[in-house]
C-alpha cells in the first residue's frame, strides 16, 4: 500500500490534541507529513503526543494553554505568522460536554464555560488564523461537532446547543470563503471511545465502539487539499458529505 503523504510540507494545528481525538487526528496528521501544531492544556498529554508523533516519523510544536484565553490565541496567530507565514490546516477539535440537566436547572456558569471553549474559542481561532489559511495554497480548516446540534434530546440542551451554535458559524464563515482557496467543514464522529463519551454514558460499554484512532484518517482526509467541499458536513456514521 502506498503511504499517504499528501501533507507532507503543511502545517497544521490540532486544538484538543493531548488526548482523544484530537490526539489521534495530530498523529495521523503526523504520519502523512505534516508539521503538526499541538494545542491542549495538559501538558503531560502533549509530551506523549510528541514521543507519538516521533515514532511515526513526524513533527511537532507543543502549545499547551487553555483555549478560552482569547489573547493567548491572538499571540498563537502572530507566533505562527512569525515562524511559517502561513498555516495549511486547522483540526478544531477541543470540545466539552458539560453538565446533563434539565435546561432551567443549569448553572449560569457552567453555561458560559461550555459556550466559551465550543463556540467562542472557535471564533477566535478563526479571528486569529483566518489570514494565515488565506496564505496557504489550499488552507483547509474542519471543526469536530456532533450530531446533538440536530438531535437536541433532553437534558442535552447546554452541549447541544453550543454545537449548533458552532455549525451555524462555520456554515457563515464558509459562505465567506467562495472566492478563496480556503475550504471549512464540519465533521461529525459519531459515538467513539473517548472520555468525553463515558461521561455521557457511564453504562455504555467501550469495546463496542470505535477507537478514535480508527476516524482518525477520515478527519484528517478534510484537510486534503483535493477537498473541494465547502460549507459541509462529513457524519462519519453515513460516510457522506450533506448540507449543513
Amino acid at each position: 500500500m502506498t503511504e499517504n503523504t499528501e501533507l507532507a510540507g503543511k502545517v497544521v494545528l490540532v486544538t484538543g490534541a493531548s488526548r482523544g481525538i484530537g490526539y489521534a487526528a495530530a498523529v495521523e496528521a503526523a504520519r502523512r507529513g505534516a508539521h503538526v501544531i499541538a494545542l491542549a492544556r495538559t501538558v503531560g498529554g502533549l509530551e506523549e503526543l510528541d514521543d507519538a508523533i516521533q515514532e511515526v516519523g513526524g513533527s511537532s510544536t507543543l502549545v499547551p494553554f487553555d483555549l478560552r484565553d482569547g489573547d493567548a490565541i491572538d499571540r498563537l496567530g502572530a507566533a505562527i505568522f512569525e515562524r511559517w507565514g502561513h498555516l495549511d490546516g486547522l483540526v478544531a477539535n477541543a470540545g466539552m460536554l458539560g453538565t446533563l440537566s434539565p435546561v432551567p436547572h443549569l448553572k449560569p456558569d457552567e453555561f458560559d464555560k461550555v459556550f466559551a471553549l465550543n463556540v467562542t474559542s472557535n471564533y477566535r481561532l478563526l479571528r486569529s488564523l483566518d489570514l494565515l489559511l488565506r496564505q496557504s495554497e489550499a488552507g483547509r480548516a474542519v471543526f469536530v461537532s456532533s450530531s446533538s446540534a440536530r438531535s437536541a434530546r433532553p437534558f442535552w440542551g447546554l452541549y447541544a446547543a453550543s454545537k449548533a451554535a458552532l455549525d451555524a458559524l462555520v456554515k457563515s464563515y464558509a459562505g465567506e470563503l467562495n472566492t478563496t482557496n480556503v475550504k471549512t467543514n464540519v465533521f461529525y464522529p459519531g459515538a467513539v471511545r473517548t472520555a468525553m463519551r463515558a461521561k455521557a454514558m457511564p453504562g455504555e460499554d467501550p469495546d463496542t465502539l470505535p477507537q478514535p484512532s480508527d476516524i482518525a484518517p477520515k478527519l484528517v482526509d478534510l484537510l486534503s487539499p483535493g477537498v473541494t467541499e465547502n460549507g459541509r458536513l462529513f457524519d462519519i456514521t453515513k460516510g457522506a458529505f450533506e448540507d449543513l
